[in-house]
């Protein structure tokens, strides 16, 4: 595992992508507390992986402000600023569906918010991966989110889309798909933009 990991961070730094090793979530949320400074304006994907690693918690400490998108009562609209907001922001945080051995990001997003996000705007995106998150390439990337990351996020979300009941995804045309936009991220023209936390425990999906 360690063999890979590292392997991985090489590759990403070599895309011009900052990497960063966390051995368990304690020090995840160590690297997260030493990146952030008072008064950051942060947005956030959907994750569990900031739930789980405890990154979520700190995002929402006061000394922050964080534009939050799970905040109890959030209306529509007011989700839809968040989503808006993110092209602003300082900090971005975000997992990915896969990272490959070859140093690349690969994501599908059912709206588009966060691989648009990942993509431009924000000064900086922090993107939290397990070790479960790493695949050889784009290939088995590609595989790994339809088996594995696309019909976890749908019982999660309780869409109605077939990979919810059937565990993998059917490549389907319902109204609530959630694989819409396919985003590879390789080699970056700004580099270090792109921070990516490798966790060698499993987080997310």
């Amino acid at each position: 595992m360690n063999a890979v990991i590292e392997k991985t961070m090489k590759s990403l730094e070599r895309n011009n992508m900052k990497a960063y090793y966390a051995e368990n979530k304690a020090q995840v949320c160590e690297i997260v507390k030493g990146m952030l400074f008072p008064g950051a304006v942060i947005t956030a994907g959907g994750s569990m992986s900031l739930n789980e690693s405890g990154v979520w918690d700190i995002l929402s400490d006061p000394e922050y402000k964080f534009f939050n998108r799970l905040k109890p009562g959030i209306s529509e609209e007011e989700r839809l600023e968040i989503f808006r907001a993110a092209i602003g922001c300082d900090f971005f945080f975000c997992s990915s569906n896969a990272v490959t051995e070859n140093g690349e990001l690969y994501n599908i997003d059912g709206n588009g918010n966060r691989v648009a996000a990942m993509l431009y705007g924000p000064e900086s995106v922090i993107v939290l991966a397990g070790y479960n998150k790493i695949v050889k390439d784009l290939d088995e990337a590609k595989a790994r989110v339809e088996a594995v990351a696309a019909p976890a996020n749908a019982v999660r979300l309780s869409t109605e889309t077939p990979c919810r009941t059937t565990g993998m995804c059917m490549h389907c045309h319902s109204e609530d798909r959630i694989c819409a936009d396919y985003v590879v991220m390789s080699r970056q023209r700004q580099k270090d933009r792109v921070k990516v936390i490798l966790v060698a425990e499993e987080l997310g999906y």
